[in-house]
């Protein structure tokens, strides 16, 4: 059973192999319609089951476009509408599904939730997002940065802001590729260590620095995030801590004259990052937010056992 609950999972060869496989399909539909089908329809017949406990655009409508794009279908799940939301558990609820549908993807809060489904369920299970990682956005990411001509081995990224489940997949995409982090983290916010230590020991170079411009220097690509993540308060003291790492034109002066603007959305604009950085010229994330659904097909291929 093939669960893709953190990078590592699949590992860096198995990674590498969905990017390829990602850049081939994207091209071969350049230009069709977005619900057409690949030539191949690698997964007709195929049941993909959505489960929502935190609110999606991105994950919800790349996931179910890529499914489409595939030749399967899927089902939408919210928590507020089946019976997760009236104290069903997630193991229950891991078995029944996987009776109905081919692969599970579940976005939800707490990590153990997703290690849970996958403890019971007889289907792939894959990890639309957790309080602890994101790894569908880093592949991505990774996409978006290859088929922009920046190699993963030596890439340096900075990254700017809070120390969340993004930065968390991020580092461990580092450990996986051979590419360095330098995460400009005010204090209280820095990315879980468990990432960090696997990444150094596979021989990353994963720095965590206050000075934001510090961060930025000489960078290939630059990456922030929401600082108040879903569920958060919107508390003002980690608001103030987070302002001097907003990513404004001069910080971005500080990277590369041919560094790439990252964010992956939605965005709070003014907070941390500003009008100029992602409309600008620099800016990747719209090619980004695309990348989704192409990464997302390699997933499932690469989950399904088909790739």
């Amino acid at each position: 059973m093939r669960h893709f609950l953190n990078l590592s999972d699949a590992g860096g060869d198995a990674v590498a192999a969905m990017l390829a496989d990602a850049i081939d399909r994207k091209a071969a539909r350049a230009g069709w319609p977005k619900g057409k089908a690949d030539a191949d329809a690698p997964l007709a017949g195929h049941v993909l089951a959505m489960i929502f406990e935190k609110q999606s655009t991105r994950t919800r409508a790349s996931f179910d476009i890529a499914i489409r794009q595939l030749g399967g279908t899927s089902i939408v799940m919210d928590a507020g509408t089946t019976q997760l939301g009236r104290g069903e558990t997630i193991a229950d609820t891991a078995r029944v599904m996987s009776r109905y549908a081919d692969a599970i993807m579940i976005r939800t809060d707490d990590h153990a939730k997703v290690e849970e489904m996958a403890a019971h369920a007889s289907v792939s299970i894959i990890n639309g997002l957790t309080d602890l990682s994101h790894p569908c956005q880093i592949v991505a990411d990774l996409l978006t940065l290859v088929e922009h001509g920046k190699a993963l081995p030596g890439l340096e990224l900075a990254w700017l802001g809070d120390g969340n489940n993004v930065l968390a997949s991020l580092i461990e995409a580092a450990g996986l590729f051979g590419f360095n982090v330098r995460a400009g983290v005010p204090q209280g916010y820095e990315p879980d260590a468990t990432f960090v230590e696997a990444a150094r020991a596979r021989g990353a170079r994963i720095d965590i620095v206050r000075d934001a411009r510090a961060a930025a220097a000489n960078a290939d690509v630059v990456v922030t995030d929401t600082w108040v993540s879903m569920g958060q308060d919107h508390a003002h003291n980690k608001l103030a801590a987070m302002a001097p790492y907003q990513i404004d034109e001069r910080l971005m002066g500080e990277a590369k004259g041919d560094a790439l603007f990252l964010h992956c959305l939605p965005a709070h604009r003014g907070e941390e990052v500003v009008d100029a950085v992602i409309d600008g010229p620099r800016s990747r994330v719209w090619d980004e937010a695309e990348n989704r659904v192409h990464a997302q097909k390699s997933i499932l291929l690469w989950a399904l056992e088909k790739l």
